[in-house]
């Protein structure tokens, strides 16, 4: 249990520093109009939350309760799509007290730096943070972590991929 738990301190430590180092980075080329998102492409089917309840490293489980969010090419604020999706999460979380804390998983696809990407995860992470607190949720329940585009959820070189890894994750601690 204790590795577990040093193991998830140093992923949270890593991806502090990074986020630290990036800050002010230029962007690594490429615009915003390169992708034409309509916004409407991820409220039905996809990768959507899981079914299942299963566990990683740090012992934080995954739950069916929590959505994923996904995110634009190179953006960290919450679309008007994935709203209701977090409104359903920030619900869950206020009626699973036994869910001592949140941590919610900052992602993004293959293309720019590792350094920016962690960045961009955390700051992705961190809307979806934020839009908890703003929602009810006490700051002191909700943990942030990047892991850039470290674990994709869908392998590929190709926006028909790369939409699925842009996204914000929720795992939960007992």
């Amino acid at each position: 249990m204790k590795g577990r738990f040093v193991w998830w301190f140093a992923a949270v430590v890593l991806a502090t520093a990074a986020f630290s180092m990036a800050t002010g980075c230029a962007l690594f080329g490429g615009s915003e109009d390169e992708e034409a998102s309509s916004g409407g492409e991820f409220s039905e089917g996809g990768l959507s939350g899981s079914g299942s309840l299963s566990g990683d490293e740090s012992g934080a489980l995954e739950v069916a309760e929590l959505q994923t969010i996904y995110f634009d090419f190179d953006r960290a604020v919450i679309r008007d799509d994935q709203k209701p999706a977090m409104r359903s999460n920030a619900s869950a979380v206020e009626q699973h007290g036994e869910w001592r804390i949140v941590v919610v998983e900052g992602h993004t696809d293959e293309r720019g730096t590792e350094e920016y990407n962690l960045a961009l995860g955390e700051r992705r992470a961190n809307s979806v943070k934020q839009y908890l607190v703003n929602s009810g949720i006490p700051a002191s329940r909700v943990d942030t972590v990047s892991f850039g585009e470290s674990k994709p959820a869908v392998q590929g070189h190709d926006e028909a991929a790369w939409k699925w890894n842009r996204r914000a994750e929720h795992r939960v601690m007992r």
